[in-house]
């Protein structure tokens, strides 16, 4: 039987690392909870970016979740098993 601790426990994977996340999170915010900041790298200068606003707006948090390029984590439920892969420079067309 679970604790209530381990109720609502999924588990994502982010360039092969598996993080902890709880039902109702967000990618970002349960990536964020697990320590990691960059998500994708800009396509000119390849530098670091992350979550900023958390509401969509700002595409910092863009990454591949599940095959899909270009995902906005920070409006994007987290689900069991998900595969987060980040975004290096420009996005593919």
């Amino acid at each position: 039987m679970l604790t209530r601790s381990e109720q609502g426990s999924l588990i994502l994977y982010f360039a092969g690392r598996a993080v902890t996340a709880r039902e109702g999170d967000s990618v970002a915010a349960a990536l964020l909870a697990a320590g990691i900041q960059v998500f994708r790298t800009t396509a000119i200068s390849g530098a670091p970016r992350g979550p900023f606003c958390m509401m969509g707006a700002c595409f910092e948090c863009l990454a591949e979740v599940d095959g899909r390029s270009g995902v906005p984590t920070c409006l994007t439920p987290a689900r069991n098993g998900m595969r987060i892969e980040p975004r290096d420079g420009a996005r593919g067309i």
